[in-house]
């Protein structure tokens, strides 16, 4: 029994993603390339070609030509093995040929080579995955040049489509694909990519694509070697940072540092990209495959074993080796971003100004486009972030010894409580900072439009509360009742556009909606002996009519309906929303709030009602004593400038603009 390969299970289980149509070429050139570097034993001596074949202007081939060492005996026998560990020392996998097969149909490969012996032989044959190799004996030509000529033939169109068109895209594809061996000692041999009349040179296209000299540094990371290219690079070659990680000589995957390293936020505003390229040999040892990726973890918690090495962790050292080498270029966008952060939170989001002074600007990783949205989405996360720290350093503090007077205890415990009142101070000013942008709506909400047309009332009702909502079903949060007045968030039971009859505190029948009841029920004084203890309790209804509505008619005005509604539910017998009696319930104060712009027949209304006018001219006020209700009427204006007066100290303390 011996074991065998089958070479089209081994091409169904090698992967190629669609938009790395041209990696297939790019083994090619750097088979190309080993090759003549075994041939001369120099680097950069020698010559590759690159033609690229077309019929009616679409790509359908690749011609790779070299000088160098070609398909001798064991080239040839490392070919047709599958897996082969023939060049496993520079990193090969013995994959290459595999892709050629997944982007194209067949290879047709001719070569000249030297015996040991010093004979001129030639091998010509092809490669399909349908007959594997077929061909391939060496004939005796007695003299002739030494190399290979690789075509890659029947470019698919699934990779065709997704790969770059012209020569010069394609070049620099390949550039980038190779750039190692140019910046190895020795460099590069000539790589020239053909396509009709047009050539283009590799090495000329390198020293164009460079600004300056590579620099090159080692890393240690955990007792393993990196060695790092730092490449600036002109701005159409490259002008987006990039970090590009290799393997065996070739870019494997490629990352954007746009936001990974502060102040670089995208293009260099320098005049050149920058390329950072990491070459080791843990990399050559854990690419996959493929070459399109690594089998290393990406964090500690996907790791096996404590002492495996993470690519977060590599990452993080050449993070900091790049921000090393770009030094004082990033300063000016360190300071803009943290500029941009200071201004937003002060204009803006002044709830994170004082958590600040806890937050490293630098590393949160805001840049020139960075969104208003996303900005805020940083800093929301960073106050999570803090308060996350403070929780689990509360439960570290809660069990110090209390009678551990050290100076280490004292100033952790004192940092501790600093950031405490830091965050507190945060949620307040969200708080107040949403009442201001509350206000800001209700402002915008009052006006009219160009058509000279105003909102409908149930946009000023949702504002205040959501309509048809009852306090049973929405959050303290999404009320502002505090527009009205700050004591209507005190309350036991609370609806909004709800018929009465569904009113868990009354028992009635009536199918009218009120826009706002708010039922408050509190404990008797503490004077009131123990024996004659009852809950007294307080009602509001609050009317909201449209801004300049048109008049309403005489015998109908938003004040006499409050009333009307009050009488409703005093008579269906009020209850607290426990379900606890209120004795003579008939009898509780009322509270009639009434949100309406001052027409005519409001103000006439108010007048027969005997109610006084407000000092600012903006409103009506008085008790009447049938109903035994407080009644209030607020033009819109006089709704606005109340509220603002009343929060204009809180605005003030955060620096909000009046």
């Amino acid at each position: 029994m011996h074991l065998s390969a089958s070479l089209s299970g081994r091409l169904r289980n090698t992967v190629l993603p669609r938009s790395h149509g041209l990696l297939p070429l790019f083994e090619a050139v750097v088979n190309a390339i080993q090759s003549l570097d075994a041939a001369s034993g120099d680097a950069g001596s020698g010559l590759v070609t690159v033609e690229i074949g077309r019929a009616h202007q679409m790509i359908r081939s690749f011609t790779v030509t070299d000088d160098g060492a070609g398909f001798h005996e064991e080239n040839a026998e490392s070919f047709a093995t599958l897996d082969t560990e023939y060049k496993a020392g520079q990193g090969c996998r013995g994959v290459g040929r595999l892709l050629w097969l997944k982007a194209f149909d067949d290879v047709e490969i001719s070569s000249v080579f030297r015996t040991r012996d010093g004979r001129c032989m030639e091998r010509f044959f092809t490669f399909s995955a349908e007959h594997g190799v077929s061909g391939g004996d060496a004939a005796d030509i007695g003299s002739g040049r030494t190399g290979a000529v690789v075509t890659l033939r029947g470019f698919r169109k699934l990779y065709r489509e997704a790969s770059p068109k012209t020569a010069e895209a394609i070049a620099r594809s390949l550039l980038e694909h190779c750039l190692w061996y140019f910046v190895r000692p020795g460099g590069c041999p000539p790589i020239v990519v053909i396509d009709g009349p047009e050539r283009i040179g590799l090495t000329e296209l390198f020293h164009d694509f460079l600004v300056a000299p590579a620099e090159a540094e080692s890393l240690d990371v955990r007792g393993r070697r990196f060695e790092v290219v730092h490449l600036r690079t002109a701005p159409r070659g490259g002008g987006e940072p990039r970090l590009l990680w290799c393997a065996a000589g070739r870019v494997v995957t490629l990352e954007r540092l746009a936001g990974k390293i502060p102040g670089l936020y995208g293009p260099l505003d320098a005049g050149f990209g920058y390329s950072c390229y990491v070459t080791a040999p843990f990399l050559d040892g854990n690419v996959r495959s493929e070459r399109t990726g690594f089998d290393v973890p990406e964090t500690v918690r996907e790791t096996l074993f404590d002492d495996e090495l993470t690519m977060s962790e590599i990452r993080a050292a050449i993070l900091t080796a790049a921000e090393r080498h770009l030094g004082g270029l990033l300063d000016e966008a360190k300071r803009a971003a943290r500029a941009r952060v200071e201004d937003f939170v002060r204009h803006r989001a002044p709830r994170y100004r004082p958590i600040l002074r806890h937050i490293d600007l630098d590393q949160l990783g805001v840049g020139p486009r960075t969104s208003e949205q996303d900005l805020e989405s940083l800093l929301h996360r960073q106050l999570w972030e803090l308060e996350s720290d403070l929780l689990a350093r509360g439960r570290q503090a809660l069990d110090v010894d209390v009678f551990d007077d050290s100076h280490e205890n004292r100033r952790r415990l004192a940092d501790y409580l600093a950031k405490i009142d830091d965050i507190k101070k945060s949620d307040l000013a969200a708080y107040v900072f949403r009442r201001r942008v509350v206000l800001d709506v209700l402002a915008k909400a009052i006006q009219a439009d160009r058509a000279g047309k105003y909102v409908r009332e149930d946009v000023i009702h949702n504002l205040i509360m959501p309509m048809r909502t009852t306090s049973d079903d929405v959050s303290p949060d999404v009320c502002n009742l505090w527009i009205l007045d700050e004591r209507l968030a005190f309350h036991d039971f609370l609806a909004s556009d709800k018929p009465l009859a569904g009113y868990s505190i009354i028992d009635s029948a009536g199918r009218e909606r009120p826009d706002l009841v708010a039922l408050r029920v509190w404990d008797a004084p503490v004077l009131v002996s123990e024996g004659k203890r009852l809950p007294l309790a307080s009602l509001a209804v609050v009317e909201i009519k449209r801004p300049m509505r048109a008049d309403a008619k005489q015998d109908d005005g938003p004040a006499l309906q409050a009333l009307d509604y009050l009488e409703k539910i005093r008579q269906g017998k009020v209850r607290t929303a426990q379900g606890r009696p209120i004795p003579a319930s008939d009898d509780i104060p009322g509270f009639c709030y009434v949100l309406s712009d001052l027409t005519p027949s409001v103000v006439r209304e108010c007048k027969r009602m005997g109610l006084k006018r407000t000092q600012d001219g903006l409103g009506f006020f008085g008790h009447n004593e049938n109903y035994q209700a407080y009644i209030e009427v607020f033009s819109f204006d006089r709704l606005l400038n109340s509220a603002h007066e009343r929060n204009r100290a809180f605005f003030d303390k955060l620096g909000l603009p009046v």
